[in-house]
């Protein structure tokens, strides 16, 4: 832990508490035993954990610096990447955890649980759905979602979620700039407007990083998302 520690430190300016760390201790623990029977994730050695998925994480910090969101939505969340790990460090922020996979849903209640934590939700749904549900749609001010669809795609179920003013952040792989450069498009009919990207370093990982930032500049228009499966199989 003492590296990742150091990292977060120096790469993201993030300074972990002694509770944190003991948080995220729990939380690799846990995601390694229930990796051995549910198979949650291909990462699965503590070293590979701490950088792809805790210090990848904790990246999205890049995005807002000193003023983090005060409700987030992480779409696709999986085994609660990188949702769990912002609620740990920011625990006044409300985080919704999104997943159509139920048993990765029950490791993120299960993990909510083991660490007490409060103001966070986690709901077994498709992205396309959750969308269209008023308690949820254009109420969030940052929507978040790691390498979950290309970003043409991944617009459709974001944007909806976030009001007028927040932010969609899309975490990518190399592809990242090349996607944002044809998504502009549907991030228009969708009200978002692309803001920046903000290359991402993240230690013994070769390959390039990006956040994409995407501006919610205008409501998005009520048919979307369309229904599930129709964004996958004819994108904007």
């Amino acid at each position: 832990m003492d590296s990742l520690i150091q990292d977060l430190k120096t790469l993201f300016s993030v300074h972990l508490t002694a509770r944190q760390v003991i948080a995220l201790s729990v939380y690799e623990k846990e995601l390694l035993e229930w990796n051995q029977k549910f198979n949650l994730t291909a990462i699965r050695d503590v070293e590979s954990i701490r950088t792809k998925h805790f210090l990848d994480s904790y990246s999205t910090v890049l995005a807002w610096k000193a003023q983090p969101p005060q409700r987030l939505i992480d779409v696709g969340t999986g085994a609660g990447f990188p949702g769990l790990p912002l609620k740990i460090i920011y625990p006044a922020m409300h985080v919704t955890l999104v997943e159509s996979v139920g048993k990765k849903v029950n490791f993120c209640q299960h993990i909510i649980n083991t660490l007490s934590l409060e103001g966070i939700e986690v709901i077994h749904s498709r992205a396309e759905d959750i969308g269209q549900i008023s308690a949820h749609r254009e109420t969030y001010d940052c929507a978040v979602a790691r390498a979950v669809a290309n970003l043409n795609i991944l617009s459709e179920y974001l944007l909806p979620l976030v009001k007028i003013g927040g932010i969609m952040l899309a975490q990518k792989g190399e592809s990242g700039p090349a996607e944002a450069q044809s998504a502009e498009k549907a991030m228009k009919i969708l009200g978002g407007k692309l803001k920046q990207l903000i290359p991402v370093n993240l230690p013994g990982v070769v390959d390039d990083r990006y956040l994409v930032l995407v501006d919610k500049v205008a409501a998005t228009p009520p048919k979307y998302p369309r229904k599930a499966g129709i964004p996958m199989k004819t994108p904007l």
